[in-house]
């Protein structure tokens, strides 16, 4: 008998499985795959190590002239990224091994089938697993449908990570985190992209004006994007696609490949839909991550909300607590969305779209062209948006479009999880010169005192 066996290896199933170790209870972590889950293997590691190639050959192209560098014959290899990304996985894997073998964790590189919340079927070892807890962190897959599931050679984000050479033209159906990111990726080595949204704009979920500068930077980049339309055919005719769609007109786009990025869905096997647990989307819990039934939990992923590696760590770590017998309870008010794209993109709390009554609030932009570090790095597209309280000056949320935005965000995180006020992170110093400033000049701007516009 164990106190929890948990079900998934990825960032929500062993964080949790580490923590109920830590916290003195015995725990079972098994998983089909590999260690780590979609953000290690599929997701997160291996996009964030290609990304990186792409980020160093655009800064070496686009500025080396400009800062007396001379980098004639400049070029890249794909294999070579692609070796740097399958490292960078095998190491983060291995890390992963090391962490459940430290904290005393049993790992079972298994399938898991649960037979009820008390006992687990290991399929492969014949071995049954009795428990006093579960927790489900089994994760989510690509979504694909009809036109798309039909045509023999489309791509998910997961045939990119074992691509073999770039092709020279492609259409991204999707233009959210995923299908930025990859546009991104693609472009910065001369691949002819093209996103097609159905959204009003690119990054749906961000507001417009950050929507504005991604897409002004991508359009630069030489990226086509094309909103408000709906893909509605897709044909294949030999080596190309050509796909027809609707929006505002009919248009008719080919390409070598096409990739579909509408996001994921929650993996739900029969197992768990047999257990009588309430599923809408995804498996329902309550602020504690439990389930309808008694001693099951479920985290990340499966739940079908936020899809974030660190928002299903962060459930594993409610779980865990929770399993220990504390009483912890999750709170998604300051969680951080970020975005690898060329400025990044980070943000946090309430957007300027959602205010629903713009007179309770204070809303101060500060431009990355005014910021001296900035100049120095020959960058200045992109801001910084404070939300704030009007009545107590507390933050309410951030937006922020620059280079390191998925650093700088944590700023606003603490700010807007702690119930900070902009005059207390105003008279927090701010090092000089640096890009953590353009979050200084924003918060001045709430009280119109901003120093350096």
């Amino acid at each position: 008998m164990v106190d929890a066996v948990v079900i998934g290896g990825g960032p929500g199933g062993y964080v949790c499985a580490i923590r109920i170790a830590q916290l003195g209870k015995s725990v079972a972590l098994v998983e089909k795959e590999n260690l780590g889950g979609t953000c290690t293997n599929w997701g997160c590691i291996p996009t964030k190590a290609m990304l990186t190639s792409a980020h160093l050959y655009t800064e070496i192209d686009e500025k080396s002239k400009r800062l007396g560098i001379d980098t004639s014959g400049l070029g890249y290899d794909l294999k070579r990224i692609m070796s740097h990304m399958n490292r960078t996985i095998t190491m983060s894997r291995k890390g992963i091994e090391h962490l459940l073998k430290k904290n005393g964790v049993d790992f079972y590189n298994d399938v898991a089938e649960i037979k009820d919340a008390g006992h687990v079927l290991l399929k492969n070892h014949g071995k049954t697993l009795e428990t006093r807890n579960i927790v489900i962190a089994a994760g989510s897959e690509p979504s694909i449908f009809k036109p798309f599931s039909e045509i023999e050679g489309i791509w998910t984000s997961n045939d990119v990570f074992q691509m073999e050479e770039m092709p020279e033209s492609l259409v991204i159906v999707g233009g959210g985190v995923i299908g930025v990111e990859f546009a991104t990726f693609f472009s910065s080595f001369g691949v002819k992209t093209t996103i097609i949204e159905l959204a009003d704009h690119i990054l749906p979920y961000e507001d417009r004006d950050v929507a504005d500068d991604i897409r002004k930077s991508l359009t630069r980049q030489g990226v086509e994007i094309i909103e408000r339309t709906k893909v509605t055919e897709v044909e294949k005719d030999e080596c190309i696609f050509v796909l027809n769609a609707e929006g505002e007109q009919e248009l008719s786009v080919q390409a070598e490949k096409v990739l579909v990025a509408v996001g994921r869905r929650p993996y739900i096997t029969e197992d768990v839909r047999k257990l009588g647990l309430e599923i809408e989307r995804g498996v329902v819990t309550n602020s504690r991550m439990q389930t309808n039934i008694k001693g099951i939990y479920a985290i990340g992923d499966i739940r079908a909300g936020m899809m974030l590696a660190h928002v299903a760590s962060y459930e594993g770590i409610v779980a865990a607590h929770n399993i220990a017998g504390e009483v912890m309870e999750m709170d998604y008010s300051a969680v951080p969305s970020i975005i690898f794209s060329n400025p990044e993109v980070g943000s946090t709390g309430i957007k300027e779209d959602d205010v629903e009554d713009m007179e309770r609030v204070i809303i101060a932009k500060f431009p990355l062209s005014a910021n001296g570090r900035a100049r120095t790095v020959l960058e200045n597209t992109g801001f910084v948006k404070v939300i704030a309280d009007k009545e107590n000056g507390k933050v309410l949320g951030m937006s922020i479009v620059s280079p390191s935005a998925t650093e700088l965000i944590m700023e606003g995180v603490i700010a807007v999880r702690n119930g900070l006020t902009v005059e207390e992170l105003e008279n927090s110093i701010h090092p000089h010169p640096t890009l953590s400033e353009t979050v200084l000049g924003a918060l001045e701007g709430v009280n119109g005192m901003s120093i350096h516009i």
